[in-house]
C-alpha cells in the first residue's frame, strides 16, 4: 500500500537534491547555510517520527534563525539563453499548459478511481490521505510529461524549481508552517475564546448574523495569520461546528468548504501571505511591493460577499 510516509520520503529526497545542488553552488554567497536549511528540512522528513519532539522542535527553531538572519539567496542556474526560451516557446505553443493541466486531471483520477483499487484485500493507496498521495503521484506524472514535450531530463525540472524555491526561499514554508499554528491555537483553547466573544457580541440564535460571523472570522483570522489552513481550525471549532452544525443543523460539509473559500478571500488582501502576494511582486520586480493586494482585494470582497450568501443558502437547504 502506497501511504503517505512514502510521499514524505519523495519530497525529502527532492530537497535533498536542492540541498546537494545549493552547497556546489559558488555563486551563491550563503551556499552553506542555504543548503542547511533545505537539507535539515529533508531530513526532518525522513525521520522526524523516529526522533524526540526536543530535537525536532530545535530544528525548527534552527530553520528559523537560518531564514531570520537571511542564510538563504540565490546563486547561478544552469538556463537555456533568451534566444533559446523562445524558440522553445514558440515551438511547445500551448502545449506548455498540458503538464500543469495534468496535475488536477490525475488527482480526480486518483481520488475517483484509485480508492476502489485493491491487491489482495489491501487498498492500492492509503484511504487516510487518498487526496494528498494522488497529488503527489499526480505531480510525478506532470513532471515525465514535460521532461517528455520539453526533451529535458528530470535533474532539469530539479534544477529550475531550484531557481524558483531559491527566490522564494523560507516563503515556502508558510503554509505549512501557519497550518501548524493553527493547530497549536485550537489545542491551547483560542477556538473556544472565539466562541465565547461571537456569543457576547451577535444573538446565536439568528443564523444568518453567525453565518456572516463565520466567514468574517476565517477571512480576518487568514488575514492575521496569513494562512487559511491556521484559520480554519480555530474558526470552525470556535464558531462553525458549535454554533452552526450543533446548534442550527447546519450542513457540516458544505459550510466547511465554503468556509475555506471565505479564508481565501482573506488570503488575497494580505501581506502575512508572503508567498502568494509578496514573492510574486519581488519576482516580476514591481515598483510597489504591494502592487497584488492593491489589484486583487475588491475581488477577495466581493468573493466573501457571495461566500456568505452561498453559505446561508447552502448549508441550510
Amino acid at each position: 500500500m502506497i501511504t503517505l510516509t512514502y510521499v514524505y520520503w519523495l519530497l525529502g529526497a527532492y530537497l535533498a537534491a536542492l540541498a546537494w545542488r545549493g552547497w556546489r553552488d559558488r555563486a551563491n554567497p550563503r551556499r552553506h547555510t542555504t543548503a542547511l536549511f533545505w537539507g535539515l528540512l529533508s531530513l526532518l522528513l525522513f525521520v522526524a517520527e523516529r526522533l524526540p519532539p526536543v530535537w525536532v522542535g530545535a530544528a525548527v527553531v534552527l530553520l528559523a534563525v537560518l531564514a531570520g538572519f537571511g542564510g538563504l539567496r540565490s546563486g547561478r542556474y544552469d538556463q537555456s539563453s533568451a534566444e533559446q526560451k523562445q524558440a522553445e516557446a514558440q515551438r511547445l505553443g500551448n502545449r506548455l499548459f498540458w503538464p500543469a493541466l495534468l496535475i488536477p486531471a490525475v488527482t480526480l483520477i486518483g481520488v475517483l478511481g484509485l480508492k476502489h483499487v485493491s491487491f489482495g484485500g489491501t487498498p492500492l493507496l492509503e484511504t487516510a490521505n487518498l487526496t494528498l498521495i494522488a497529488l503527489a503521484i499526480a505531480c510525478v506524472v506532470a513532471l515525465a510529461a514535460a521532461c517528455r514535450l520539453t526533451r529535458q531530463t528530470p535533474w532539469s525540472g530539479v534544477e529550475q524549481s531550484r531557481r524558483l524555491v531559491d527566490a522564494i526561499g523560507w516563503a515556502a514554508l508558510l503554509p505549512l508552517l501557519l497550518a501548524s499554528l493553527g493547530s497549536v491555537f485550537e489545542a491551547g483553547g483560542v477556538g473556544q475564546a472565539v466562541a465565547e466573544v461571537v456569543r457576547s457580541v451577535i444573538p446565536v440564535d439568528n443564523p444568518f448574523l453567525v453565518v456572516v460571523a463565520y466567514a468574517l472570522g476565517m477571512a480576518l483570522f487568514t488575514i492575521i495569520m496569513g494562512n487559511a489552513f491556521a484559520a480554519f481550525p480555530v474558526i470552525t471549532a470556535g464558531i462553525g461546528l458549535p454554533l452552526l452544525v450543533q446548534h442550527h443543523g447546519a450542513d457540516a460539509a458544505s459550510l466547511a468548504a465554503i468556509g475555506m473559500l471565505s479564508g481565501y478571500c482573506g488570503t488575497l488582501m494580505t501581506p502575512m501571505a508572503a508567498n502568494y502576494n509578496l514573492v510574486p511582486a519581488a519576482l516580476l520586480e514591481l515598483k510597489d511591493p504591494y502592487g497584488v493586494i492593491r489589484a486583487q482585494w475588491p475581488t477577495g470582497a466581493l468573493l466573501l460577499g457571495c461566500n456568505i450568501v452561498l453559505m446561508y443558502w447552502i448549508a441550510f437547504r
